[in-house]
């Protein structure tokens, strides 16, 4: 009988985890969770988001007598047509712009100058399309760029600027962060009273240029390329400082720093797709885009924002997924 008691209570305390045990079980198991989610992620920011390009619309005010549809692009870093150039020369199609300017880092390698030229090739615009050096193109320099071989419709502005459209002009710079950028050589010419679009790579040369144009168009940045809710960006290149991704104001200027379609370092982007952005300036909101507007309870009319900071509401009217 003693025997009997003495086994039931050795198999019960034996059939009860350890502490230690029960610990280490649950840190496997919560590791095992965390390798898949590590998996996924890694899959959408290959696979998926590096090139599910997004397209975003917004609208500047401005006296124009005729509005001028943009479609801004940046850090291309393209290798050839691929899926991604491919849905980016559909989109261009679809959104049929005025203009295409292109805010440097066309390239991806030291010696990957055709692959962009042949991407240039594929667009096209009735203004044309307008491209400035980015801190790739300065760091790996190309004759052929200083002798201006580029595709027809397609022109480079290094401390230049060009007139569009009577009354409007663009402003191109040279990469702020490895070249010399000239805006007091490049506004020669350029009448007080026109309308001036500055488009420069590195987002920072805002801070010492504002006042000096009504809108600037810029890059670099990628958004960040890999983003973690309400978390800064793990990693932005220098030339960025606060102009991460959207729109700043400062001195009478509008920036808008955009996402890019590329990728560099590494070939990801989780939370921060490829960026095509369509800026409208002059002219009114369409009907689609005030409807959106005020079904967010804003207003349709652009409000000045913030000094230096980015804003939100009716800057950002749009959003094509």
């Amino acid at each position: 009988m003693t025997s009997s008691v003495a086994d039931v209570q050795n198999s019960t305390s034996g059939s009860v985890p350890k502490k230690g045990a029960t610990r280490r079980q649950w840190l496997r198991r919560v590791g095992r969770y965390c390798l898949v989610l590590l998996v996924f992620a890694l899959a959408d920011a290959y696979f998926v988001e590096r090139n599910w390009i997004e397209v975003t619309h917004h609208h500047v005010a401005a006296p124009l007598e005729k509005p001028l549809k943009i479609a801004h692009l940046s850090d291309l870093h393209t290798t050839g047509i691929g899926f991604r150039e491919r849905r980016l020369i559909e989109k261009l199609k679809e959104e049929s712009p005025d203009v295409i300017v292109v805010t440097g880092d066309l390239i991806a390698s030291e010696d990957g100058y055709t692959a962009p030229m042949e991407l240039l090739s594929k667009f096209h615009a009735p203004l044309g399309v307008w491209f400035v050096r980015g801190n790739w193109e300065n760091r790996y320099f190309n004759d052929s760029w200083a002798k201006g071989h580029f595709p027809s419709g397609a022109s480079l502005l290094v401390n230049k600027s060009a007139e569009i459209r009577p009354g409007v002009w663009i402003v191109g710079l040279d990469d702020p962060r490895f070249g010399f950028p000239d805006l007091d050589g490049a506004l020669k010419g350029v009448p007080d009273s026109a309308y001036k679009i500055a488009l420069f790579h590195s987002p920072e040369f805002f801070e010492p240029s504002a006042g000096r144009y009504q809108l600037a168009l810029a890059g670099h940045s990628h958004g960040g390329q890999i983003r973690i809710p309400f978390v800064k960006p793990f990693w932005v290149p220098g030339g960025v400082g606060r102009f991460v991704e959207g729109w700043f104001e400062k001195q009478g200027s509008r920036l808008y720093v955009t996402r890019g379609i590329g990728t560099s370092i590494l070939p990801l982007r989780f939370l921060c797709r490829p960026e095509l952005t369509i800026i409208t300036v002059g002219g009114s909101l369409n009907k689609s885009t005030k409807l959106d507007v005020l079904a967010a309870g804003q207003q349709t009319s652009l409000p000045p924002a913030p000094a230096g900071e980015p804003s939100g509401g009716p800057w950002r009217t749009k959003r094509d997924y």
